[in-house]
């Protein structure tokens, strides 16, 4: 998904606020994958409660896991500036029902960053259809110096620990672009978006997303 106000939000006084502590501003830091059993070390920062993305708590119960990916290439990008930039409501949504962007895990070639809890819905695959509604959003990060191989195999085993907890089965474990976009505002149509963009194929699941799920399947 590629995110907006990157281009703004990328510079030296936001790289700067996005380095401080985990531990500001009200922020959880605890750590762990909790109940998630063999997933990666998955570190715990939400969005307080009450506040930006989730100044709205919509409930679900996930029948889908979408994948994602940033298109964010500077080289502080990582998953845990995601996570910072969701907690400070740095990704507004101003087309969307709750104005904000949110999504549930972040994952680069080192880390895993939690952003709500997955019994929440986000607001990051189809704005109030069931990509949002009934799904958890995993964004993988394209730093520069960012290792995909790494990011794809650490989000692989996130999104196979994910499946065993919820019961999620591989059918349901979709690219953004298996979602239709009807924009909440005004009801407007943007088709399917190409995302993961280097897992798609001219656009739509192909032989790579084929292979992602292959890995996916030897996590199982």
């Amino acid at each position: 998904m590629r995110l907006p106000l990157l281009l703004t939000i990328i510079t030296a006084g936001v790289i700067g606020l996005l380095s401080c502590g985990s531990g500001s501003g009200g922020t959880s830091s605890t750590s762990g994958t909790g109940t998630l059993k063999n997933a990666p070390y998955i570190t715990k920062a939400y969005i307080n409660q009450g506040s930006y993305g989730r100044h709205r708590t919509r409930y679900m119960s996930p029948d889908y896991i979408t994948i994602h990916s940033t298109q964010n290439y500077h080289s502080s990008g990582d998953a845990r500036a995601h996570a910072r930039m969701l907690q400070r409501g740095a990704l507004k949504g101003s087309k969307n029902s709750l104005g904000y962007i949110t999504w549930h895990f972040t994952v680069d070639d080192h880390s895993v960053y939690q952003s709500l809890p997955t019994n929440e819905q986000g607001q990051h695959a189809d704005y109030e259809g069931l990509g949002n509604r009934k799904s958890i959003g995993i964004e993988m990060c394209e730093n520069r110096g960012n290792s995909r191989t790494a990011t794809l195999d650490r989000t692989a085993r996130l999104t196979a620990a994910l499946m065993r907890k919820h019961g999620i089965p591989i059918s349901r474990v979709v690219p953004h672009q298996h979602w239709r976009m009807i924009r909440y505002s005004d009801g407007r149509d943007l088709g399917h978006k190409n995302c993961p963009k280097f897992l798609m194929t001219n656009g739509k699941p192909g032989y790579k997303w084929q292979a992602f799920l292959n890995q996916i399947k030897s996590h199982l």
